[in-house]
């Protein structure tokens, strides 16, 4: 009895280090390096990397060089969660429907201050692709998920203006003047293409999915590389997703109609 509870306690004391070390990601530091985790958890160095190791072995952990990401197997557990959703489990058909149509992979994307983070795809059948996965997490200001964020959220801008804008590629946009600019055209007509902000290589189209008050719920977009869908295919793929997302949006009690009456009349119907 005694050896049991004390093997117990040991891995209950193994569990409450990895989970210190699970605790440093996050979406403003989603990839720590090991200096970063030693220093976050006040672990022995020899413990936390041998703990690491251990994470990385069993896909909890992704490392890139010197730098460690949350791994494809926690991603995957998480995904039960996120489908019990209400907006999730909803809008899921859609994203599906989106990419039959379309061929392309198709995402539904959250914001959280700065950074959009996916919470539900339906993934491309075309060999060449680009991996879009449940939880990974980009910057708001590179790409078109993110200028919808902007052009439909107000609380997102004024998130943007306390930080430095990263450049990732030479077409990444780097002052608020530019992204300004990007947002007003998402916000006329109704969604936006963006190529290579983020990766050299890949485009995406999105458009706002609004909830049953008229306001931003969540993102719908298309991702795809640059070699099958050009500039050229945004006049004929857009429209398809501005649709889409307007389906969403009906799915989550959105009114079309009801969305352009006068605020008085707005307040009349509801009363």
């Amino acid at each position: 009895m005694v050896a049991r509870h004390e093997e117990g306690r040991a891995s209950t004391l193994v569990l409450h280090k990895i989970t210190r070390i699970l605790n440093c990601f996050s979406v403003e530091a989603p990839d720590p390096t090991m200096r970063d985790l030693v220093r976050a958890t006040g672990l022995p160095q020899s413990t936390c990397q041998r703990l690491v190791q251990d994470l990385v072995y069993e896909g909890f952990l992704d490392r890139d060089g010197d730098r460690y990401r949350i791994g494809i197997s926690l991603v995957r557990w998480a995904t039960p969660g996120t489908l019990g959703l209400d907006v999730v489990r909803l809008v899921k058909p859609v994203l599906q429907q989106l990419r039959d149509e379309t061929g392309e992979t198709a995402c539904l994307y959250v914001r959280d201050g700065v950074f959009r983070t996916i919470v539900a795809v339906a993934e491309t059948r075309h060999v060449v692709m680009r991996p879009f996965m449940v939880g990974m997490v980009m910057p708001i200001h590179a790409g078109a998920p993110g200028k919808v964020f902007l052009a439909f959220d107000p609380e997102a801008r004024r998130d943007l203006e306390s930080g430095e804008l990263a450049r990732f590629t030479p077409l990444t946009p780097t002052s608020l003047e530019e992204l300004d600019r990007q947002v007003a055209v998402a916000r006329e007509q109704g969604f936006y293409a963006a190529f290579g902000e983020r990766h050299a290589d890949v485009g995406s189209i999105a458009a706002p999915v609004l909830d049953h008050t008229g306001e931003l719920a969540v993102v719908l977009g298309l991702g795809f590389p640059t070699q099958r869908v050009t500039e050229r295919d945004v006049e004929r793929l857009g429209p398809v997703v501005a649709r889409a997302a307007a389906e969403a949006s009906e799915r989550l009690g959105y009114d079309p109609a009801l969305r352009r009456l006068p605020t008085a009349e707005v307040a009349a119907a509801e009363g």
